[in-house]
């Protein structure tokens, strides 16, 4: 297997796409049920997004909450719905896998809206030097392990817009789902694997 990626290379590799079903959450009272939908399964892809602060000293919370399947993608707009005790539950679930790059972050982000006790999280960045490849990044992991090109241009845009555009939906539904595929090859090539959730610390 071959441990990295060059960015000549992942330049030449096809553009992914998402072909899931896709749905935005900007309702509250939509989220009791998704959840109990989403309790049930054993692993999702995961990633949130936060609009960027350009002027120094600026922060913005959470907008976007991500959650993938390979067949559905839900798209929670938190900025318009808050932090529901939900899903909260759903983060703090150590039955359901939650596979990223780069999540502790998320979940600080995430922790500033509403106390939950982190559970189930699983860092791909972790993961993968176990099995001896130098990429950490969610784009050059993409082009290693699944030979697909992953767009970044949504990453910079206002996650906080009155409605999301088409490229941003696409853009927040491939970088959860791709996480998970991610996740699901390495398991392929190595199945005895033992995923260890990050413990986090107080």
């Amino acid at each position: 297997m071959e441990s990295s990626i060059s960015k000549e290379e992942i330049g030449e590799l096809p553009l992914c796409q998402f072909e899931g079903r896709i749905t935005v959450v900007e309702d509250a009272e939509a989220v009791p049920a998704l959840v109990e939908e989403l309790l049930q399964y054993k692993v999702l892809g995961f990633d949130t997004e936060t609009k960027p602060a350009f002027k120094k000293g600026s922060n913005h919370q959470v907008a976007l909450l991500q959650l993938s399947t390979n067949n559905e993608a839900w798209l929670f707009r938190l900025n318009k719905i808050g932090f529901p005790p939900e899903l909260g539950r759903l983060m703090a679930s150590t039955s359901v896998k939650k596979v990223g790059v780069a999540i502790r972050d998320d979940v600080k982000g995430l922790n500033k809206l509403a106390r939950f006790k982190p559970g189930g999280f699983v860092e791909l960045q972790d993961m993968v030097k176990d099995f001896d490849i130098d990429v950490f990044s969610l784009k050059g992991l993409a082009g290693l392990l699944l030979n697909v090109r992953v767009s970044k241009r949504q990453r910079l845009s206002n996650w906080e817009a009155d409605e999301l555009g088409p490229g941003q939906i696409d853009y927040a539904a491939i970088d959860a789902w791709i996480g998970l595929r991610i996740f699901e090859e390495l398991m392929l090539r190595k199945p005895s694997y033992q995923a260890k959730p990050i413990v986090f610390r107080n």
